[in-house]
């Protein structure tokens, strides 16, 4: 990684936007990475603008790399005003915005969060069943809460002991 990238990443990480739970959120979305032990969790705030429904706010939380962090913030900066469809079209460059083009290594700090943004934008994430009811005004677990408890008939994640491998 160059000098350049490492420094606005730096900066984007001395005053992170957006950073923390967002109670009164409309939607929310979380991705891990498995492989590296990274997750990050997105809550989205819809308003009702010129007739249309925009990203009013958008929070993060992560458990992840400086690049994820960094993006993130800039990320939910970026998305509000915008609609559900023109965020879900953003991609990792976009999203990535003035840290400018990531190298290799760093990708996958952008796809985390373009993940956990789908996961929360997608039309079956956004609308909550009876089977899975969405997050309730002060009720939303944090993401190590959410991680820790298993979704009834969802997918659980077991994370490896690199011992055991092999």
């Amino acid at each position: 990684m160059n000098d350049d990238l490492q420094k606005r990443i730096e900066e984007a990480l001395r005053n992170p936007q957006n950073l923390g739970e967002l109670p009164e959120a409309d939607a929310v979305g979380t991705v891990g990475n498995s492989q590296c032990g990274e997750m990050l969790r997105m809550w989205i705030k819809y308003k009702e603008e010129r007739g249309r429904k925009v990203i009013d706010k958008a929070t993060f939380q992560s458990f992840g790399c400086e690049t994820a962090i960094a993006i993130a913030s800039l990320a939910t900066e970026l998305i509000k005003g915008k609609t559900a469809d023109e965020a879900l079209s953003l991609g990792t460059n976009d999203l990535a915005g003035e840290l400018g083009p990531l190298p290799p290594l760093k990708i996958h700090g952008a796809e985390l969060v373009q993940g956990a943004l789908r996961s929360a934008l997608e039309p079956q994430s956004a609308a909550p069943t009876a089977a899975s009811p969405g997050p309730s005004a002060g009720q939303v677990p944090g993401l190590l809460e959410r991680l820790k408890k298993p979704k009834e008939g969802g997918v659980k994640v077991v994370f490896l002991n690199p011992s055991d491998e092999g």
